[in-house]
């Protein structure tokens, strides 16, 4: 075999050093794993772990634990920390943060009151050893997140309060690591732990008032998916590398991190995709396989020691975490399979525990013992290997049974079919109009977005053909980066209002979302022909926008409602996806209308959407707009419910309505909805007449009308 490879100029020496076949063998970990574990039913994350088990030193030392797995090891845990936090529904943690405070405390007091006990009375190890190693029991680290992002549930609430309880059990945990290590580096004064809270709070404050504001001010500015995905990932690690400044971990501040950038990334974004994407491709998976490298498998075998301190490390922390997640659902009587979902989220031990055994073992006491032995290092990595099999394997069952059963998931029965149809003739105006549907869509659907690019029959017919491939490229783009599927249709009528109208009957849409018209002339009017032979020819809901400001970066958004509106047939819609929108953006909804439209808009929100952060305001006078004009900021969205000539809640105010934009929210993002009507309007548009010029037909009633009205009166 040497001669073999000395023929070949082969030389192959374990562990493999060199780069290219260190990232090749780990590629190959990530993508076989999955595929071979998946027909023995065994959770993908088991198999990364495993897999660094086989290839690590304890095992067959493929490959060696170099600075690479180190760094690739970091990224992937500030990763899943801040995905944890991106991912976190704020309007129901809101609703759920006591339960999440609770699960989080008896999280950490419980192990780690049973872990004194044992460590002093089972291992007789000193006071300060004991209270670190219980500490350890305590932590827990979110391994088995990417299930529940897999299956589709990582909203629901029992996800939501074991993410929170994540966040308050680890901060305690850090802060008694902190506390004791800070002990043995000669800071022992009285002050330390009070100077060290006061540090890392004044950071969190910090984080949480600088980080959306500088993230606000980059997303408004440049719109380039990489560059916003480059801008995130060094916002992960400067608020970590800021909380490892004050002698905290740095995983509380990639949490952080997440929760404070979680509104200007919203879950069905492409942005969010490709933060999901590359973490759960790459980073995750390079974390796991380097925690599977530092497993010695021979701790069971001759290390009697070593596995005593294993067994009870593994029964404490699982026992407590079970008890933990046990009183939180008979408090707040919750179903046995969340209880079992919140179990296994908060029984993994990684990140938390890794950090306090190796500073533990690096603490050398005066009699030259460490403060923490290597049986407790053996042991802690059979507890990581063990608390992450049996978290996956939970994890995985009551994510499946919590998907099937759709418990709290899709409480909405006979889910009205919707379909959005986009013109995408503006290249500027493309993008808002396609992440705009991306924020109303009901994510619960498919096939349900359709970009439309229609070529009139003119002279530079073939330019424009080519104007509309690319535009129609451009939207899927957005839409596949958002992982949502859109139909894309290019076709040729006689103008564009007809090829809108007739594409919405092919496809049965009942949503078009056009972008504002841009006056070219003095004389043009501010919608346009386009929009006004629009809203002729179709009863269908009508949003017509302008976005000054990226969508995702509105922190609120403004409804001015006319009365009568709640007799509209489109009424409830729209107020649906105004609340799907103000969830998704994390911001709230305000309600300006009549005392008695409030009444049915605040009834239905109560019933339907109920999580919908809405404030309500009386508009007695509906005839000027003005004094909403010190209401609307710039980065907010004014919504104005207008409506069609001779529906319920048209008035005659409504013509005034161009006008009042053009002078008083000239600067501000708007959208002019057009509720949805019952019936079919007389079309004005067909193919004898496709400029809608038959409004000579009527005239010619008339005309005919008075004539015969004089004969018979002469």
């Amino acid at each position: 075999m040497e001669g073999l490879f000395d023929f070949v100029n082969l030389d192959i020496h374990f562990p493999i050093t060199d780069p290219t076949w260190i990232f090749f063998l780990v590629l190959v970990i990530i993508l076989f794993a999955p595929i071979i574990l998946e027909r023995l039913h065994i959770p993908h994350i088991i198999g990364m772990i495993l897999a660094g088990v086989v290839i690590g030193e304890h095992g067959f030392n493929i490959l060696a634990r170099d600075s690479s797995f180190e760094l690739f090891g970091k990224v992937g845990l500030y990763y899943i920390m801040f995905l944890a936090g991106l991912e976190m529904n704020m309007e129901d943690f809101k609703s759920i943060r006591v339960k999440a405070t609770v699960l989080g405390l008896l999280a950490f007091i419980f192990p780690l009151a049973i872990g004194i006990w044992t460590n002093l009375y089972l291992l007789d190890y000193a006071m300060i050893s004991s209270v670190l190693l219980a500490s350890m029991y305590a932590s827990h680290t979110l391994i088995a997140y990417p299930i529940v992002i897999r299956y589709g549930i990582n909203r629901q609430r029992s996800v939501s309060i074991s993410v929170g309880g994540t966040a308050v059990t680890d901060t305690l945990t850090l802060l008694v690591l902190a506390v004791i290590s800070g002990m043995y580096k000669g800071d022992t004064s009285d002050m330390f732990w009070v100077w060290l809270v006061l540090k890392v709070i004044l950071l969190s404050v910090i984080i949480m008032y600088a980080f959306p504001r500088i993230g606000r001010w980059f997303f408004r500015r440049y719109s380039d998916g990489v560059i916003q995905y480059i801008f995130v990932l060094a916002m992960v690690f400067l608020g970590a590398g800021l909380m490892e400044i004050v002698g905290m971990e740095g995983i509380l501040g990639a949490f952080l991190t997440g929760l404070v950038l979680n509104r200007l990334i919203p879950h069905v974004s492409p942005l969010m995709n490709h933060l999901e994407f590359v973490g759960n491709a790459l980073f995750i998976p390079y974390f796991l396989i380097g925690v599977g490298m530092l497993i010695d498998v021979n701790v069971l075998f001759g290390h009697v020691e070593s596995l005593k301190v294993a067994i009870v490390m593994i029964t404490v922390a699982l026992f407590g975490k079970w008890i933990a997640s046990w009183l939180t659902q008979k408090v707040y009587k919750m179903k046995a399979v969340e209880r079992k979902l919140m179990f296994g989220l908060s029984s993994a031990q990684a990140a938390a525990t890794l950090a306090a055994v190796l500073v533990g073992y690096k603490i050398i006491l005066p009699n030259g013992e460490r403060l923490l032995n290597e049986d407790v290092l053996n042991g802690t990595i059979l507890l990581i290997l063990v608390t992450c099999i049996v978290s996956s394997f939970i994890t995985e069952h009551a994510a499946k049974r919590i998907a099937m059963n759709g418990v709290e998931v899709n409480d909405e029965k006979n889910i009205e079919k919707e379909c959005f149809l986009i013109p995408v003739s503006n290249p500027n105006t493309l993008d808002g109009l396609m992440n705009l549907a991306l924020m109303l869509r009901d994510n619960k659907l498919s096939d349900d977005l359709i970009a439309l690019s229609v070529v009139t029959d003119s002279n530079d017919s073939t330019k424009q053909e080519m104007l509309g491939k690319r535009n129609l490229e451009r939207a899927a783009q957005i839409v596949a980066s958002a992982n949502v599927k859109l139909q894309t249709v290019s076709r040729f009528d006689l103008n564009i209002t007809t090829g809108i109208v007739h594409t919405a009957k092919e496809y049965d849409v009942t949503n078009i979302i056009i972008g504002l018209h841009h006056k070219v002339s003095i004389v043009d009017s501010f919608f346009g022909k386009l929009t006004e032979n629009l809203l002729k020819n179709t009863y269908l809901q009508v949003m017509v926008v302008r976005f000054l400001i990226p969508v995702n970066t509105l922190r609120r958004i403004i409804v001015a409602v006319p009365p009568k509106s709640e007799f509209e047939h489109g009424f409830l819609k729209w107020i649906a996806q105004m609340c799907r929108m103000s969830g998704l953006l994390g911001c709230r909804v305000h309600f300006y209308a009549h005392p008695q439209t409030l009444g049915y808009i605040r009834g239905y929100i109560q019933k339907k959407h109920k999580d919908t952060r809405v404030t309500y305001s009386e508009l007695e006078n509906w005839d000027d707009l003005l004094i909403l004009t010190g209401e609307v900021n710039y980065d907010h969205l004014l919504v104005i419910i207008s409506a069609r000539r001779g529906s319920i809640s048209y008035d005659s105010s409504f013509e005034r309505l161009s006008g009042q934009i053009s002078k008083y929210f000239n600067n501000n993002s708007i959208m002019v909805l057009y509720p949805e009507q019952k019936g079919d309007p007389d079309e004005s548009l067909s193919f004898s007449d496709p400029h809608g010029c038959s409004e000579a037909h009527y005239y010619d009633k008339v005309g005919n009308w008075i004539y015969k009205w004089f004969k018979k009166n002469s």
